[in-house]
Order: C-alpha cells, then sequence, then structure tokens
C-alpha cells in the first residue's frame, strides 16, 4: 500500500514526502526548513535509523509502524506552539479509534503518549526550526516540526515501561499507510479548532476526557533525576501539568509522568 493524504488534506494544499528510509522524519522536516519549507507538508519513512524522543531518547523505528512528521508554520506563535502537542495527541487517537474497535483503550498520557490498555503506543515530539522571512522587521519565521508515531506492527522489548502495539491486540488493526491516511485528516480538523491558539480551550476540555492518571496519584520525574509526587489535578489553560502535592500545588511545564501510587508504571516519550 503506498503513502497518500486525506482528501480533505489534499484538498487544503497539505504537500506529502514520502521516503523508503530516513534518519529521522523530524530531522528531515527540520532540513527542509532550513532550506526553506514552511509547510504544511508530511514527511513520512517506511524505516528510521535514528528515530529518537524526548531528550534525545532513541526509538526503535521498525518496518511497518507509523513515522511520520508535519512541518508547519501557518499562523504559529512562539509561545502558542507546545500546544500543537496536544493536537497532535487528539488527531492522533481520533485516527486511531475511527479505524479499530479499542474506543476508550486508546488514551493520552501528559506530555505526548499515546497508551493502548495503559502501554505505551506512540507519541508525539514537538521540534522548532525557523526560516528566513526576507522581512528586515523579522529576520525568521518559526516552524514547527510535529512527529507523530505508533507501533502499529511491533512494539520495542526490554523497556523500562511496557509497550503495545496495534497488531497485538487486534489483528486486523489497520497498516501504517491506512492510519497516516486518516491521520492527516483528523490533523487539518483539529488544527481548524486549534485555530492558532484561540480555541485552545477547547483542545484542552477534548484532551482532558482522554487523558490518563487525572484525578490519581503520579510521579513526576526531571531530566536531573529530581521527582514529585502528588495528584494529577488537570492541565492549565497554557497545557502545564497542575500536580497538588501534600506542600501545596505545583505547575509542572515539562518532565516525565508515572501513573499510579506507586508512580514506576509509564514513563513519556515522543517518537519520531
Amino acid at each position: 500500500m503506498s503513502w497518500e493524504l486525506g482528501e480533505e488534506a489534499r484538498a487544503r494544499g497539505v504537500g506529502l514526502l514520502a521516503l523508503d528510509e530516513v534518519d529521522s522524519t523530524n530531522e528531515e522536516g527540520k532540513r527542509l526548513a532550513a532550506s526553506g519549507e514552511g509547510g504544511p507538508l508530511w514527511v513520512v519513512a517506511r524505516r528510521q535509523t535514528r528515530g529518537r524522543g524526548r531528550l534525545g531518547r532513541s526509538w526503535i523505528s521498525s518496518e511497518g509502524n507509523l513515522h511520520a512528521s508535519l512541518v508547519y508554520s501557518e499562523g504559529v506563535e512562539p509561545s502558542k506552539a507546545p500546544q500543537l502537542g496536544f493536537v497532535a495527541g487528539l488527531a492522533a487517537v481520533a485516527a486511531l479509534r475511527g479505524l479499530t474497535e479499542l474506543g476508550k483503550r486508546i488514551a493520552l498520557k501528559w506530555p505526548n503518549d499515546l497508551l493502548l490498555d495503559g502501554a505505551k503506543l506512540g507519541g508525539v515530539l514537538l521540534e522548532g526550526a525557523s526560516i528566513p522571512t526576507g522581512d528586515l522587521r523579522w529576520s525568521s519565521q518559526l516552524v514547527t516540526i510535529i512527529g507523530v508515531g505508533v507501533n502499529c506492527v511491533s512494539a520495542p522489548e526490554n523497556l523500562p515501561y511496557p509497550a503495545q502495539a496495534l497488531q497485538a491486540v487486534e489483528p486486523q488493526a489497520p497498516s501504517a499507510e491506512a492510519l497516516f491516511k486518516s491521520l492527516s485528516e483528523k490533523f487539518v480538523a483539529f488544527l481548524d479548532l486549534w485555530a492558532g491558539g484561540e480555541g485552545f480551550g477547547a483542545i484542552r476540555e477534548m484532551w482532558l476526557e482522554d487523558a490518563a492518571g487525572v484525578g490519581g496519584e503520579i510521579r513526576i520525574g526531571g531530566a536531573r533525576g529530581e521527582s514529585l509526587r502528588g495528584r494529577f489535578k488537570t492541565i492549565d489553560a497554557s497545557g502545564r501539568l497542575i500536580l497538588e502535592t501534600k506542600d501545596g500545588q505545583c505547575v509542572i511545564d515539562a518532565g516525565d509522568v508515572f501513573l499510579g501510587q506507586a508512580g514506576c508504571s509509564q514513563s513519556s516519550g515522543g517518537i519520531s
């Protein structure tokens, strides 16, 4: 099966670059942005040789899984760009639910994971790049690279957290190509709703409906090994996690989320 965009994505002028192999679809997206590409343009690949997630973590990118990145710059203010991770998560969940019978077994985990029965199914990785504008008032324009990865046929083993693949639980699960076509279509709809940040309130409410761990005990791990425990209350109007601890309320901008009272069941990371 070949890669193709959904009908509405094509009608909106979204582009597509399909590759057999690449180091990382996000890296290819950044190279394209550096050469002046502002998108919207999807980069998809059958194989990645250096797939990675948040904080430079490596991710096994097996053929048959989805590896895709959207190069996007339309009306994205730097302060609003992180909200696109929530847009991407909702689009991915909508595509997955539309093609499977998994329903609420698929969930989102802050800030960027897709879960299936509590195990990592995929994730989102946002990165920024800039392109020259030719305008002396604004020397460059922000381009956001939105990577989306899904374990369609296989999931990594021997990880410190459980990972799952679609075909392991649903033999008639969609192929990476079918999932991408639906994802490209859903993404257009959620970008319309987001409207450059004006509609993030609606995006936030929808994301919370599909979020794992809200109201429960979680642990937040930082890049330097520090951690906080508390109750996942909500996300705020900017998408930051609100954690209620014994010492009061904390606002979390970034970190790894571990679900459950023991705080050791899941860790966060994107794929691209």
